[in-house]
């Protein structure tokens, strides 16, 4: 018997990383020595409060159903953060508390994509936003992050690719894969140029924004009013308080779309667990030194990796100023970028991802993640070192 399944299937892509970790795992089941530089997650434990915060949602008898957009509690806690660090005013009805960061983008590309539609996205960037795009019949619409540019996008670039079917323009900063981050003085431009294209929504992924460097402060795009009627904010805890396996993000929603959203909810998850939610509060309420100082150690591992990965033969990498990620040019070692990143697996032993897994621009990169001990990187660098001048020499 064959079952046939509806065509979108065919057009829908996945998220190379955990390919990489599983090809990983299993060459460490067979013995091999594997420095995993692959995976974007933190290498931290989540701070012991937010843990104790979970069990004692349980042991208080918090097993049931939530309401879909979140627990009231959670909701306000997010609000006031927001208005604590970025100085916004955001209603918790506004708020939206989802399983995980992804969820914000699938309901924001469902939402927006459909035959004839436009969506553009950052190219390189996170795999989802394409495979998404494509899945609902909508035309990906790559916006080149250029490393020319510090990998921050570029306003003028952006604004050229607008079209009468534009529908949701994508923006990430700071940014998986290439750790950029885009300066408040591009943001203005970008924002004062979208003025002129009232039917283009906005997703602004800013999961990444309390990672940053360099003095570098994170421009929210909740700080634009002329925006926020079409501004889409995705948001969470898997980053900064080391929470990726908790599966709890947030999104706030303009007005217009927050019941649209809440209604995919309801399809979709019914609700996030609620010892989750319980703490997420905790993170966001309690102190703040753990997530500081996971900041701060991937600070000094940065300056490692970059300072290491200029010493190559034939790579390059530019300054990150955001997230854990460096964003290596390889063009000039003579491999291209998926051969060399499946070479260093098989036969190095560290684990990275091609630049192409992130879009068409990603060719001559390869990812590496930072959110490993500083002993990993110092020996996933010989590594790479000794391959490179190994497979030269030959």
């Amino acid at each position: 018997m064959t079952l046939h399944t509806v065509s979108a299937f065919d057009r829908i892509g996945e998220e190379n990383a955990f390919a990489v970790l599983a090809r990983a795992t299993e060459l460490a089941r067979q013995g091999r020595s594997i420095v995993n530089l692959g995976i974007g997650q933190p290498d931290f434990q989540t701070p012991p409060h937010i843990v104790e915060a979970a069990v004692k949602a349980l042991h208080d008898g918090h097993h049931g159903y939530t309401p879909a957009t979140g627990i009231l509690p959670l909701r306000e806690a997010v609000a006031a953060d927001l208005h604590k660090r970025y100085g916004v005013d955001v209603s918790p009805d506004l708020v939206l508390i989802v399983p995980g960061g992804k969820v914000t983008m699938y309901m924001a590309i469902l939402m927006f994509g459909e035959p004839g539609a436009e969506i553009l996205y950052p190219d390189p960037g996170f795999p989802i936003y394409r495979s998404m795009i494509e899945y609902t019949g909508a035309t990906p619409i790559p916006v080149p992050i250029r490393e020319a540019n510090g990998f921050a996008f570029s306003a003028d670039e952006t604004l050229a690719l607008i079209t009468p079917r534009t529908r949701l323009l994508i923006l990430n900063s700071p940014a998986n894969p290439t750790g950029g981050v885009t300066p408040k003085p591009e943001i203005d431009r970008l924002v004062a140029g979208i003025a002129r294209h009232p039917d283009v929504a906005v997703m602004s992924d800013e999961i990444y924004g309390q990672m940053t460097y360099d003095g570098l402060a994170h421009q929210t795009l909740l700080a634009y009013p002329e925006v926020r009627d079409r501004l889409i904010l995705l948001d969470g805890w898997s980053k900064t308080y080391a929470m990726t396996g908790w599966r709890l993000g947030f999104s706030v929603w303009p007005q217009g779309l927050y019941e649209n959203a809440r209604k995919l909810a309801v399809n979709c998850y019914s609700c996030v667990n609620a010892a989750s939610q319980w703490a997420g509060i905790a993170a966001l309420t309690g102190p703040q030194d753990a997530a500081r100082a996971m900041v701060a150690e991937f600070d000094r591992r940065r300056r490692v990796v970059v300072e290491g990965l200029n010493k190559l033969s034939g790579v390059g990498a530019a300054v990150p100023k955001g997230a854990f990620y460096a964003f290596p040019n390889v063009s000039r070692t003579g491999w291209k970028a998926k051969p060399l990143a499946s070479a260093l697996l098989e036969e190095a032993g560290v684990a990275t991802i091609g630049g192409p897994d992130f879009g068409v621009h990603g060719e001559g990169y390869i990812r590496l993640s930072y959110a490993n001990s500083t002993e990993n990187i110092v020996e996933a660098l010989r590594r790479i070192g000794e391959f490179l001048e190994r497979r030269q020499a030959a």
